[in-house]
């Protein structure tokens, strides 16, 4: 099986790797991993294990999250990379940051903190799994079908980007849907107590988002010694889409310190 992380690689410059959340892929980061490369930096758009292009595996948690990250620098020869990480991206960024800090140049955290999360996605897995796609015949009928059990319009969207055709008039799904909900309590897995890392670190989070709470602040410090905490206006979790202006300039100013 290979196990190489697929990517897209956009530009020239210092190395930029970033991480999707939970049921995304890079596809997702595209538009702002394209301004990124427009400001002089080479932008790695990943797909980690079990989403996207990338294998698929029944071996899932942040350690092998984060080694999956340190295997593929190593097999692109980058230099002192950024990691942007959003929600489970982020906690691969941070488990990569206390296991591999060498490797690392900055790391930006967006929306996740340093905590154990409850399972909280259950709905949307139950949802995905309704879906029978011998019975299922395009798009269209897959938003009809999920729209039972996911109201919201965007993260059905956000979901169906993942629907592509395995065989002629046969859909399925990129990621994982077996192992991601099987392996569900790893994504809210809490950081170890005693891991800090030292080094330059950005976490920015929504204005309306609930991951981060200010009672948060004091664990970022702790594991995050150098952190800085910027909050973007008129956003929720999924910040860089609510508000990628203002997404890009802090992150921007973050990286050109």
């Amino acid at each position: 099986m290979n196990t190489s992380l697929h990517s897209k690689i956009l530009g020239k410059g210092k190395p930029l790797l970033i991480l999707h959340g939970f049921l995304g892929m890079s596809d997702n980061w595209k538009t702002l991993g394209i301004q990124y490369a427009d400001h002089g930096l080479e932008v790695h758009l990943i797909d980690q294990r079990n989403h996207g292009r990338s294998f698929h595996s029944e071996d899932f948690d942040y350690d092998i999250l984060a080694d999956d990250i340190k295997n593929y620098i190593q097999e692109h020869d980058l230099d002192e990379a950024i990691i942007l990480g959003h929600s489970m991206g982020g906690k691969t960024a941070m488990q990569f940051a206390f296991m591999y800090p060498d490797l690392l140049y900055k790391i930006i955290v967006a929306d996740i903190a340093p905590k154990y999360y409850p399972p909280h996605h259950q709905h949307i897995v139950d949802g995905l799994n309704q879906l029978d796609f011998d019975q299922i015949k395009s798009r269209g009928q897959a938003d009809t079908e999920l729209s039972k059990y996911i109201p919201d319009f965007g993260i059905r969207q956000f979901l169906l980007k993942n629907l592509y055709w395995v065989q002629k008039g046969k859909l399925c799904y990129r990621f994982n849907l077996n192992v991601l909900s099987d392996k569900m309590g790893e994504i809210g897995d809490n950081i170890t107590p005693s891991d800090i890392y030292k080094g330059p670190t950005l976490f920015i989070k929504g204005d309306k988002s609930e991951y981060i709470a200010p009672t948060d602040n004091d664990s970022i410090k702790r594991h995050f010694p150098s952190a800085r905490i910027e909050t973007i206006d008129n956003a929720g979790h999924w910040l860089h889409a609510e508000n990628p202006i203002q997404f890009f300039n802090k992150t921007m100013d973050f990286i050109n310190l």
